[in-house]
């Protein structure tokens, strides 16, 4: 009983999701069907085939054009394509040609296919938010009046209560900390490459990961209005905001149809009163004209074309959502890079090591290797691969301590061994060098990380780390000026000095550091106001609202969180940032066929148009006209499978 209920729900669920494609697949069959049985002259079994795909195919655009029609007065493409493929059946039982009928089918056929297509498209933001939403834990570990540990629902917190979070835990709830020390890895939220320290009185925010450290934090505001939330409502806002040329198209389309029908109309009462024609013959002319004046050639004009741009971008490891984005990635003149694991790698190196005289550097790495091996902070991590990869051997260490926010300690062959920060080490009362303390300010003004190495109250020397940027970043920002790219801008969270570091290195002119997820938001908001289109790419989820208020949003592939990739209108299915001018070259190109089809198709319409008018073409001339218009400009359009 269980599995049959299971398997109906899934039915229910299947066609709840998929009807419109189901629709559109019964219609084609029921068309092929019905043109297969007026080929072997089965006339009746064709007249109970089609009739069904017509209601099949057409019930959602006749629904969705008389609502229009009824409730705000208006007429659009919809209506007007259901009119035309009525008229076609009409003519075709009126001068027994019942191949016409077959034209009918195809024309409601094609616009099933565009509404189930659009559906799917609309399920994106669902899913999007539910990833988001996962990031945070379900439950929240508060400290009742007893001081007692208990564990409740997040959407029963109250602001003011205080949470526990123990080491290597999602945090659940922004709050402020009351007691402990911790490093919390923000990459998640606001793309910072280096887990940042945390101490009594600062915030932290809902979803980041908990070090070491055991937190006890109070609740400042509502789990609703938590920094991870305002991401999602960002994300949901933004995807759901129509673009000004969608706006602009749907208004295009019912100006279009309500001038077909009304002419069409006009075809057919005004000649027989005026013009001395018979009613038949005007008649005949009207629903001609619908015929050819369907839009069937502009519609194939854009489509096939966008879907040839899709699958060629596919080929070279760039995925499209959908073909407006093909589109509108062809019209950008301003993009944004997210910095960390975007313009960066992501993955933190060793790149300067500086022992002081009398020391060796595989000295320095191999008492840095016994204590950062038995740590799990970035930085030591990053330590211990690369001295590993200089195969140093590695010795035992004892009584290892982690200083939460400032180093690590330890000792070795009863020698004590201090790995961190120079304020730590200066705590300390260790000495350091004048000479030394100039060189790790000046790699920390590069955008490095720096740590220092002592051993029994002695300065070794100083280790610098850095998130390298990718090698063929400098390459594309170069290519996308000299592609007339006008503006190139760097967002991040990192420090304002390793940002400018990274941009110095890249020729970025425009840098913003320190931003949260709302600040980027705002970034791209001032820069869609000021030119024409703009790109976003980034990995983080910090990234995604961002990513979704852009023109055009692209995602890193190999590196980016799942949320992003879903968000993001494109997706670089691996890291190489060259993909980004070829998708803009792509869509330049795409514009360039489309432009072409639409004026070819128009001017092809008005030809049998006007032919129509004069009486020198009859209904089969017509669909002749219309179809081969069509079929020359989905033709076109697949050029773009080339290379």
């Amino acid at each position: 009983m269980t599995q049959r209920s299971n398997s109906l729900i899934s039915v229910q669920d299947f066609f709840q999701h998929y009807s419109e494609i189901v629709a559109a697949v019964v219609c084609a069959v029921l068309v092929f069907i019905g043109w297969m049985c007026l080929q072997m002259g089965w006339v009746g079994l064709a007249f109970f085939a089609l009739p069904i795909a017509y209601v099949i195919g057409g019930y959602g655009s006749a629904k969705d054009g008389l609502t229009t029609l009824v409730e705000e007065k208006q007429f659009d493409v919809d209506l007007l394509m259901i009119v035309a493929a009525l008229g076609a059946a009409f003519l075709g039982f009126w001068k027994q040609d019942y191949f016409l009928i077959i034209d009918g089918g195809i024309l409601i056929l094609i616009f099933a296919l565009s509404s189930a297509l659009e559906g799917i498209a609309m399920e994106n933001t669902e899913r999007n938010i539910k990833k988001l939403m996962q990031l945070t834990p379900d439950i929240a570990r508060v400290i009742n009046n007893d001081q007692q540990e208990e564990t409740i629902p997040i959407n029963q917190l109250k602001i003011g209560d205080i949470i526990l979070v123990k080491p290597g835990e999602r945090i659940p709830t922004d709050g402020i900390i009351l007691s402990g020390n911790s490093s919390i890895n923000q990459s998640a939220i606001t793309g910072e490459s280096i887990p940042v320290d945390k101490t009594m009185g600062d915030e932290v925010f809902a979803g980041t990961l908990n070090g070491y450290g055991v937190l006890q934090l109070k609740v400042d505001q509502s789990p609703e209005s938590s920094l991870i939330q305002r991401v999602i409502q960002l994300v949901e806002r933004a995807q759901t905001d129509a673009p000004h040329s969608q706006q602009f198209m749907e208004k295009f389309e019912r100006g279009y149809a309500k001038v077909i029908i009304l002419t069409g109309l006009g075809l057919a009462i005004i000649p027989p009163l005026f013009l001395s024609w018979n009613w038949e013959t005007a008649i005949y002319r009207a629903l001609v004209f619908l015929v050819v004046a369907s839009p069937c050639a502009l519609l194939a004009s854009i489509m096939p074309t966008l879907l040839s741009g899709i699958a060629n971008g596919a080929r070279h490891g760039i995925l499209f959502k959908n073909g407006a984005q093909l589109e509108k990635i062809g019209r950008i003149n301003a993009i944004a890079f997210d910095k960390t694991g975007t313009l960066t790698t992501g993955k933190l190196n060793i790149v300067d090591i500086i022992p002081v005289a009398g020391i060796l550097e595989t000295e320095l790495l191999q008492l840095a290797l016994a204590v950062e091996s038995l740590s799990e902070h970035p930085i030591g991590q990053a330590i211990a691969q690369f001295a590993l990869t200089k195969n140093i051997p590695r010795i035992a260490a004892m009584n290892v301590a982690t200083q939460i926010g400032e180093g690590i300690i330890g000792e070795v062959n009863q020698n004590q061994i201090f790995v961190g920060k120079l304020e730590w080490i200066n705590q300390h009362n260790i000495y350091v060098s004048p000479e030394l303390v100039e060189i790790s300010d000046h790699l920390e003004t590069d955008g490095k990380t720096v740590v220092w190495v002592t051993q029994n109250h002695q300065t070794l020397g100083l280790i610098a780390v850095e998130d390298p940027v990718r090698l063929e970043a400098k390459t594309l920002i170069k290519n996308l000026r000299k592609f007339g790219i006008e503006q190139v801008v760097m967002l991040t969270g990192d420090h304002q000095r390793t940002a400018d570091s990274v941009a110095k290195q890249l020729n970025i002119d425009l840098v913003y550091a320190n931003l949260l997820p709302e600040d980027k938001l705002t970034i791209i908001r001032q820069l869609k106001n000021r030119y024409h289109g703009v790109v976003m790419v980034g990995d983080g989820i910090n990234d995604a609202p961002a990513l979704a208020l852009a023109d055009v949003g692209i995602a890193m592939g190999g590196a980016g969180n799942d949320v992003v990739l879903e968000t993001a209108d494109i997706v670089l299915m691996t890291d190489q940032l060259g993909k980004i001018l070829k998708a803009i070259k792509l869509g330049r190109r795409a514009n360039r066929v489309i432009q072409q089809n639409i004026a070819f198709s128009l001017s092809f319409i008005v030809l049998l148009l006007i032919s129509n008018f004069f009486g020198l073409i009859n209904m089969p001339t017509g669909i002749i006209g219309h179809e081969g218009s069509t079929l020359l400009v989905t033709l076109s359009g697949l050029r773009l499978l080339k290379s």
